[in-house]
């Protein structure tokens, strides 16, 4: 009798052993660029909810795309979040993106969603200014040239940084000719370009330069709320804007558990963990606790194609380069 129920009770185990290992056989691959702390606590809250793991790559948006392109042969990601909404509009061109539309979208702007991406939420450029540089607060791009800014002002490298290529686009779409004489006066007053957001920021942030032209936003909040001397300042004249893209691969093996994974991050307590990593919110019914799109004078970006923003991202960097 013994041994029959010890069978039981081995058959039994075996099942539910069986059970949790067929829920945990895969798991969701998400390919981000930062922040890294909204996309574990994203990957934590639905993993929470849903029991499914998620795994996640995260870098900026030139090596996640690196990665993806540099797998083609055997596709790892099921989902990419990038910083750079031409990298969505690339994808979709190429015919790599599921197209889905989140119920949870319904709240998002109808300029921040298509049919195959959506965003996860909104950062902007603007000038970020150390407080207590000794250099007056700067109101526009503009004030970077004086004399009080010689030498100090810092800038994302436009090669590496998708949003800074967007602000010297933006420039030149709202200001023409005089974007690339407001270019050249800071090459003359000695801007430096630096690597991506974090580098051009860093020496602002320790007091070797004053100000970065051009900073990602949201990455600067975080800093100011940590005790960091620093200010964010969007110039009257004008800025952009840099929606993050979320979308599902096509090739994704687990094309469900990745469209959850959307609605989540749509969700409003998907949405409150964005706003709380100092983003913009996606959808306009969450709260901020920084400026929102309609408090901002947002340049247009659109250009006709990859080849402009080439041109562009060429032209500047024989600029800085003389």
């Amino acid at each position: 009798m013994k041994t029959t129920m010890s069978v039981k009770k081995g058959v039994l185990l075996a099942m539910a052993l069986s059970s949790v290992m067929m829920s945990s056989a895969h798991a969701l691959t998400v390919y981000t660029a930062g922040p890294g702390s909204l996309a574990k606590n994203l990957a934590t809250g639905f993993e929470k909810k849903t029991g499914v793991k998620v795994d996640i790559f995260q870098a900026t948006t030139g090596k996640v795309m690196a990665r993806l392109e540099a797998e083609q042969a055997n596709p790892q990601a099921d989902i990419l979040i990038s910083a750079s909404w031409d990298t969505a509009e690339d994808l979709h061109t190429r015919g790599w993106l599921l197209p889905y539309q989140s119920a949870n979208a319904e709240k998002v702007p109808a300029e921040l969603k298509t049919t195959d991406y959506v965003a996860q939420g909104v950062s902007a450029l603007g000038i970020v200014w150390n407080t207590k540089s000794g250099t007056p607060e700067p109101k526009e791009w503009q004030d970077l040239t004086s004399g009080a800014f010689k030498d100090k002002v810092t800038t994302p490298d436009p090669a590496l940084s998708g949003a800074s290529l967007d602000l010297l686009i933006g420039l030149q779409n709202g200001m023409g000719d005089k974007a690339w004489a407001l270019f050249d006066e800071l090459k003359k007053n000695g801007m430096v370009v630096s690597g991506p957001n974090a580098q051009a920021v860093t020496p602002v942030m320790q007091g070797a330069k004053a100000a970065v032209f051009g900073a990602v936003d949201y990455v600067s909040y975080g800093n100011i709320s940590q005790g960091e001397s620093l200010k964010v300042i969007f110039p009257a004249s004008g800025t952009v804007i840099a929606p993050r893209p979320m979308m599902i691969l096509k090739s994704s093996q687990h094309a469900d558990d990745a469209k959850a994974f959307v609605d989540y991050v749509l969700s409003p307590e998907g949405q409150a963990m964005v706003a709380d990593a100092w983003l913009m919110p996606a959808r306009e019914d969450v709260k901020a606790k920084r400026p929102l799109l309609n408090e901002l004078k947002i340049l247009p970006t659109r250009s006709d194609g990859s080849s402009v923003r080439s041109e562009i991202l060429k032209r500047f960097n024989t600029l800085f380069a003389l």
